[in-house]
């Protein structure tokens, strides 16, 4: 080895003495002694809760399946997907490791399912790939940087009145059929992010490919990574979702950019954590939903927003059943988020979109970043709307009679400009600038 330095193969001596220490070499395997649904009981030492395990089927196929709970000596694996072809004696093994997924650029455009695993049916060159598990920490808290710098998403009735801030949590309650995905698509084209993130949860197998080519578009697809997990897949894997997705934010938000989260929807994955729940006997509660899915909800959205790299804003939809809004799933994300916006069956009903019922919605960090004109347009269009919905019933019965009341006057006539304003097209862009100069020249000299 003449010419080669000694410090440098003593070092490499080091790293594979590291390696081999640090190898294991033999594997345990254990094997089903009870599967029962999509439960499956196995004996296997060494196993600890979140390990991703293999079970062997008869025809030599491996189904991945979860640690989710003990009992006595016996582990509660959940499959991930379906238990074809797993008997009894079925051979067990696992690697001790989490579900972990391969992160970088080679994602942006692509749709995988919460493995990791691409669904567009082209391949995924993993080169130079993070391995990141779908498991993480929020951000500590005093590590945090305040929300100081405003989101633009190019939707006037956002940019507005529910004016976002980088690294901000929002909430979008909807029932079914007021369009929550087309809102999403617009924000996912307009929007000043860097990277789009979608995770699509409990959806439709139909609605994916009209997501991606509808509401998304080429060119909101270009910089967006999907995260599929349809309604026809087992509980567990549509729950690892949402975690799949915010991993995939905390890579690039490592990078120092700026991600843009959008769930759709939260409530189609707390329904998911609720037959894992009571599948491994939780006791149910509030519309039987196990303690376990609130805290569960509480630390995946804490995992979003502002760290000393990047930011990731993050609008979590959560569907109202029935348009109820004291539904367990709305209240605890309403109770988590940092404001929240209501879309409105009455306003949808009225071709008016987005169906955004703008008195209904808040965000709680407007006061805070936007500017002081901004601030006091905003409040005089609130004012306008709010007196005129006050007052609708007689307006449209033609009880009132103009001069009665001044202010009402003025409402009456600034309505129709207000709802052009708040109505907006698919396909138009607006940025953040002319959303706001229009509104403060709008309610400019307006006494309310």
């Amino acid at each position: 080895m003449e010419g080669v330095n000694q410090e440098y193969l003593d070092n490499l001596k080091s790293k594979v003495k590291d390696r081999i220490k640090d190898t294991e070499l033999y594997q345990y395997k254990g094997s089903v002694s009870k599967l029962l649904g999509l439960t499956v009981e196995v004996k296997l030492p060494g196993l600890k809760i979140g390990d991703l395990c293999y079970i062997e089927t008869y025809t030599g196929e491996k189904k991945p399946a979860e640690v989710v709970a003990f009992k006595g000596d016996v582990a509660q694996l959940l499959l991930l997907y379906d238990g074809a072809g797993i008997g009894q004696g079925s051979l067990v093994q696992t690697n001790g490791k989490p579900i972990i997924i391969p992160i970088g650029d080679f994602l942006l455009g692509r749709i995988i399912n919460p493995l990791g695993e691409p669904m567009d049916g082209k391949p995924l060159d993993t080169t130079g790939a993070e391995w990141r598990s779908i498991e993480g920490a929020a951000p500590e808290p005093f590590e945090r940087p305040i929300i100081n710098e405003i989101f633009s998403t190019g939707v006037r009735a956002i940019d507005s009145c529910l004016t976002m801030g980088c690294g901000q949590r929002l909430g979008l309650f909807a029932g079914s059929g007021v369009g929550k995905s087309t809102l999403l698509g617009m924000i996912a084209r307009n929007s000043d992010a860097d990277v789009n993130v979608v995770a699509l949860i409990g959806e439709r197998g139909r609605e994916v490919k009209e997501f991606i080519e509808d509401a998304l578009g080429e060119e909101g697809m270009k910089r967006s990574v999907l995260v599929c997990s349809t309604g026809d897949q087992p509980p567990l894997i549509r729950q690892k979702c949402l975690q799949a997705a915010t991993a995939v934010c905390e890579h690039f938000r490592d990078q120092g950019k700026k991600v843009f989260l959008m769930t759709d929807t939260v409530t189609r994955c707390a329904m998911a954590g609720r037959e894992v729940g009571l599948s491994i006997g939780e006791p149910p509660t509030m519309k039987g939903y196990p303690p376990s899915i609130f805290s569960w909800l509480q630390k995946v959205l804490e995992r979003a927003g502002n760290s000393s790299k990047g930011s990731i804003t993050a609008l979590y939809t959560v569907l109202m059943e029935g348009d109820d809004i004291s539904d367990p799933i709305v209240d605890i994300v309403r109770g988590i988020v940092d404001g929240h916006i209501f879309l409105s069956r009455k306003v949808a009903e009225m071709n008016h979109y987005p169906a955004i019922d703008v008195l209904g919605s808040i965000s709680r960090l407007m006061s805070s970043i936007a500017t002081p004109e901004h601030k006091e347009a905003a409040g005089k269009m609130r004012k306008i709307l709010a007196l005129y919905r006050e007052n609708k019933d007689l307006i449209d019965v033609g009880m009132y009679q103009p001069g009665t009341n001044p202010r009402l006057d003025i409402a009456i006539q600034m309505m129709p400009q207000i709802n052009a304003f708040l109505q907006q097209r698919t396909t138009d862009i607006v940025s953040m600038d002319t959303t706001i100069n229009t509104l403060v020249q709008m309610m400019q000299g307006v006494d309310i």
